[in-house]
């Protein structure tokens, strides 16, 4: 198993609880709002920045994706802008996730709140060769709905 090493940030409320998988079978680990000055209001279309009051090392050859939280999505339209965000391993700062309102009312994120959740990823990292030609395939440069698939 890989862990995650967590530490809180300067003025993070401590007593809120951890990333945490809320069922046996869940592959991501819900991420809190850790706002102890207040909530924050997002109008339609707007979008924050969102504290979780956590830094994290994520060990080398992993990545965090962070991903809205399917609830929030259908009921109220809020997700996360750079979905997947990615939390690289080298990082070290105060881990915050990117809330959109795509709803048509506002909506308050509370302290505490459930606003995303995260994955650990392996990564794999390649090399980059230029070529002059590339190999041939049936499919080609057939983009965008090229294979038929509705």
């Amino acid at each position: 198993m890989t862990t995650i090493k967590l530490r809180w940030a300067e003025g993070a409320d401590k007593t809120l609880p951890l990333p945490a998988y809320e069922s046996t079978g869940a592959a991501g680990a819900d991420l809190r709002a850790n706002l102890p000055g207040g909530a924050i209001t997002l109008a339609p279309g707007a979008r924050a920045l969102i504290s979780t009051g956590l830094h994290m090392a994520i060990p080398q050859g992993f990545e965090v994706q962070v991903r809205p939280r399917s609830g929030l999505a259908l009921k109220n339209g809020i997700t996360v802008i750079n979905s997947p965000g990615t939390i690289d391993s080298d990082y070290r700062g105060v881990v915050g996730v990117i809330l959109g309102n795509m709803g048509d009312e506002n909506f308050t994120v509370t302290h505490g709140m459930r606003i995303a959740q995260m994955v650990v990823a392996p990564v794999v990292q390649t090399g980059f060769d230029l070529v002059e030609q590339m190999d041939e395939t049936t499919r080609g440069a057939g983009g965008f709905g090229s294979t038929g698939a509705a």
